[in-house]
This record gives C-alpha cells, structure tokens and sequence, in this order.
C-alpha cells in the first residue's frame, strides 16, 4: 500500500484541515479496507477483459443540492418559494437555468438537465448516487455493486497500469458523503481503487511517502517527485526483486507513468486546466474540498484507462442556522459552472464525447419553501441531475415539476434509470446482462422492469 499523507501540526498532531491524522491522498487502497492490491490484481486478471473503451463520470455533490435553484427555477412562484435567482436563456429555445451558470447555458445542447427523480431515499447518504438503489432496499448476499464495479467487471482493465474502476471520493466528516461503493457480491476485485482521502495504515507493510500536504496537493510536482523517490528506494532496497508478478504489477500502478502521469495537472496545458478553476484545498466542514480541477482529472484518468471515475465535491447541505443557503449558492454555483462546462468542453475537443458519459447529482433535493433561516430543507419528494456526453441526445430536458417545484408532473425518473442509461451508453445493455450471486441467484444491473431513458438513447 502507498499512502501520501497530510502533514500534521505540530500542537495538536491534527492534519491541516483539522480533521484528526487523515490522509490526503492514498494510493492503492481499496474501498474494503485492508485488501492487499497485488490479490486484487490476481482476481482481475481472472476475468476477460473487454475492448472498447467507453467510460463514465459520476461526480457527486454531497449534501443535496437545491433542484429549485440548480436547474429548476420556478420565476412564477410565490416569493418564498421562488427565491433570490432567475433563471436565463441557454442556447436551447425553451430550456432556461439559474442565472448563475452562464457557462453551461452558452452550450445546454450538450447537456441534459433532468428535473424530475422522484425516488429519493432521503437519506444524507451517497449510496443511490453510487449504486441506484435505496439503502434499506433487500441485499443480495455480499451487498449490490456500486455502479463501477458493475462496469469493472463487464468490461475489464483497458491496460495493466490504470485500474477500471476508480475514485476521487475524499473521506468525509459525514462518512457516508465519502463513500464510493464496493464490489458487493462481485468481489472486492471489482471495488474502486480509491486515490484520495483514505485513512494511513500503521502496518510495516505500508509505504509511506510524507510531505505532501493539502496546501501544496496543486502542486502536482510534488506528487511526481514523492513517486520517483519511492521507485528510487524501492529498487536499491531490492524489493522489486522479491515480489511475485501481481506485486510487481501492483508496484507498477504507483509507480509508472501512466497513473501518476494523470494525476500531475502540471503535464497538462495551463489553459485547459485554466478554465476549470481554481480548486480550493479545505474540507468543507463534514463535506469535501472544493477541488473542482479533480473534474480534469477523472478526464485524464479515462484518457489513460479508466471506465468508471467516482469523485465527491464540496458540501451542499445549507439549511441550518446559518442561513447560507443563498450565499453559499452565489460562492459555489460559478464554480460548479465553469468546472462542469470545461470538463464537457473537454470532451467534445478531444472526441470522446460519444464515449464518456457524465452525470452529477446529490441525494435528494431542497424544499420549495424556504424555512425562517433563509434557506431550504431536505426535500426527497423530486432532486435533480445533470447529464452529458455519452453518445446521449443531448440539448433536451426530461421530466417537468408542477409550479411550485414540490413533485413530478411529467416524465417522473428513478435513479435506477439513469444508471440504465449510463450503462448503456458504457456498452452494457442492463437489458441483457444477468449475473449470479454468491447464492446462485440471477442478478441484473438495475431492477425488473427499469429501462434507459428511451429520450437519450
């Protein structure tokens, strides 16, 4: 295991971002703890591997964010309900958003607002973002895969040096905000190889390397150096020697070009990582960090061999005392906008959006009504997403709310069916493929009777 950790002040040994011995960036971890990398690679190379390369973002926004004042604004509604935005034009007649995303407005043909899921679990709970299904939904024996998995073990590695399956899921205060998934009754070999905010082993076997802390993360140099350090000491201890072939594959992930090469920002052209904006390298409270410049990176990891990118950002939970719900909006929406925008940008510049789909979302939606601290409660009734790419039919909504934005009128949409969507658009038709638990029992992507967006598709 490789572990970059945070630094530690030197008061009260907690990381800078004051979160207790957390580890800013971890590298060969596994969702399900202590699974030693080189048996996962075992288990991979067991299974056929697939040819085509097509590829998923799921970018998370934890917290639930506000359907009403995302992408669903209600002009006509009475005040309290309304709120303080406006919606403008996009460049689709009939499709209008909050005036702060300029950026996405000037290209709504590429994207997909959907307006109307309705099944919610209503928990502060990442789980149906990452798998489609409720938490307290009957489990298969082993659990259901994340969505990843499914993928990973469709489809397979593209190459030996960039897992299938992978994650920017920074671990959270609120745990669950942080939580990409796991194999299920898949096998951990098709859990998501996690490249941030894992906790560091104390085990001997772990290999450290120190001083790369959450300042100085941009800095993806540093990360490069820390990499060439460790290869260095690796190869005059002669411990590449005395591993079998899946530790030396192991070793050859943290260590070759190809992962660590995705992870350096520096190797891409400022002005492509210029227009993602500027990351902001502090956890939001018990969210994540705002480090919208990982949107450039899960492009880049798909580039060098990903499938299935997960990663959280921010924090979107603005209802308490505080009354920041607007606020926090005017601070996190431009960024969001410009993050989403060139990422999508990025996509159709280089080709691949027949190829990679995108989706973001949160765990529930907010209430119309704005409460007596000038901000919106949790709403599970109607939540929102965003979709792009994918080869998908883009420039059009799905779903409509009534005028108030409480519920679905028209065209309500479980998660279950844009996960069916996603699949399809990533080469796995959820119509066709059916797996066997560890019972014995048939299993699908999503549950009889879901079906993809027939819209999109």
């Amino acid at each position: 295991m490789l572990t970059i950790l945070g630094k530690p002040t030197a008061k009260t040994g907690r990381m800078c971002d004051g979160i207790s011995r957390r580890s800013f960036l971890t590298i060969g971890g596994m969702a399900l703890g202590g699974v030693a990398l080189p048996n996962v690679l075992r288990a991979e190379a067991e299974a056929a591997t697939g040819s085509s390369h097509k590829a998923i973002i799921n970018i998370y926004l934890p917290g639930g964010p506000s359907h009403i004042d995302l992408w669903d604004l209600k002009p006509d509604a009475p005040a309290e309900i309304r709120g303080e935005f406006r919606p403008i034009a996009t460049n689709v007649p009939g499709i209008e958003i909050c005036e702060l995303f300029p950026r996405m407005a000037q290209m709504m043909d590429k994207f997909v607002p959907v307006r109307s899921i309705s099944d919610a679990d209503g928990r502060h709970d990442g789980y149906q973002c990452m798998t489609g299904r409720r938490r307290g939904d009957r489990l298969p024996p082993g659990g259901w895969p994340a969505a990843g998995s499914w993928i990973s073990h469709l489809k397979g590695p593209v190459n030996g040096a960039v897992p299938p399956n992978v994650a920017l899921m920074y671990t959270t205060g609120n745990r669950t905000w942080g939580e990409p998934g796991d194999g299920g009754f898949l096998g951990v070999a098709q859990s998501p190889f996690n490249l941030v905010g894992r906790t560091a082993r104390s085990s001997n076997e772990s290999m450290v390397l120190q001083g790369i802390t959450l300042e100085r993360l941009r800095d993806r140099g540093q990360l490069v150096s820390a990499f060439d350090r460790f290869k260095r000491e690796a190869d005059q201890q002669g411990v590449m020697e005395s591993m079998d072939v899946y530790s030396q594959q192991a070793m050859s992930i943290l260590t070759s070009s190809n992962l660590a090469d995705a992870l350096d920002l520096s190797k891409e052209d400022p002005a492509i990582v210029a227009r993602y904006g500027t990351s902001v390298e502090k956890f939001q409270r018990d969210g994540a960090p705002k480090m919208i410049e990982n949107f450039c990176i899960a492009r880049r990891l798909v580039e060098a061999g990903a499938r299935y990118v997960s990663l959280n950002y921010s924090r979107w939970d603005w209802h308490g005392g505080d009354g920041m719900n607007f606020p926090r909006s005017r601070e996190e929406f431009p960024l969001l906008d410009q993050g989403l925008a060139a990422l999508v940008t990025d996509l159709h510049e280089r080709g691949l959006d027949k190829d990679v789909s995108v989706v973001v979302w949160g765990e529930f939606g907010r209430t119309p009504k704005i409460n007596q601290n000038n901000s919106r409660d949790h709403w599970p009734q109607v939540s929102c997403a965003m979709l792009a790419g994918g080869g998908m039919r883009t420039g059009q909504v799905i779903g409509r709310t009534n005028r108030n934005g409480e519920h679905a009128v028209e065209r309500p949409v479980k998660f279950q069916e844009i996960f069916a969507t996603l699949y399809r658009s990533a080469g796995a038709d959820p119509r066709q493929v059916r797996i066997f638990d560890t019972a014995g029992t048939p299993r699908y992507l999503v549950d009889e009777g879901i079906e993809a967006l027939h819209e999109l598709i």
